[in-house]
């Protein structure tokens, strides 16, 4: 038991180098585009949600 966890943890390692791991500058990148389109469709539901709650309030109202 102990044997195939030793191995697996080299196994691991072995495949941990590897790895092509994104830049600083990538990192940055890729977080800004995920942060912005996060924005963009935040503010796109938004002003659906304000869209349909003012047909709604509308509607009651008439």
């Amino acid at each position: 038991m102990l044997d195939k966890a030793i191995n697996f943890l080299k196994e691991v390692q072995i495949e941990m180098k590897k790895v092509n791991w994104p830049t600083r500058k990538e990192i940055i990148k890729y977080t800004l585009i995920v942060v912005g389109i996060s924005i963009v469709v935040a503010a796109y539901l938004g002003g659906l949600d304000i869209l349909f709650k003012n047909i709604i309030i509308e509607r009651i109202i008439l």
